[in-house]
């Protein structure tokens, strides 16, 4: 028992010894963690190309401000609900590709909540980023053949 008693003090003063050297605030704080996202929003269909670039470029900003990193911005352009979603059948979908931690994610959901351009949008977290394909292009690729 006194061996144990003898141990534990002995680590407390190796602790104490050595903490002076280490900022453990810096060293165990999570937010500073920089993550992969793909974060995709639908812009309501009504909203001319000026705005949808508004759109784009405010989002684009919050991000990189809010200690993020844009990697890749994609338009996949007007695409069709498979239902309505606030009275519009159609949404403009815009998909951002970014590095970033908590911080940039509370920032992003605090902006939408009182954005009304934005139907609805959605943030995954990826192991890596995919940059070469893109799954949706803006344009006649994506065009139903008749």
């Amino acid at each position: 028992i006194i061996n144990h008693y003898i141990l534990l003090l002995l680590k407390w003063v190796i602790y104490n010894s050595i903490k002076p050297f280490f900022n453990i605030n810096e060293l165990t704080n999570i937010d500073s963690i920089m993550s992969f996202y793909e974060h995709t929003l639908v812009a309501k269909q009504d909203l001319s190309s000026a705005d949808i670039n508004k759109v784009e470029d405010k989002y684009n900003d919050i991000i990189n401000k809010s200690s993020g990193k844009v990697v890749k911005i994609e338009k996949w352009g007007l695409l069709n609900f498979a239902k309505k979603i606030k009275n519009y059948n159609k949404g403009h979908y815009i998909h951002y590709k970014f590095e970033g931690n908590s911080e940039t994610l509370k920032e992003i959901n605090k902006n939408i909540q009182i954005d009304s351009s934005v139907l609805r949008h959605l943030t995954v977290k990826c192991k890596k980023l995919v940059l070469d394909e893109e799954y949706f292009k803006e344009g006649k690729d994506n065009e139903k053949k008749k």
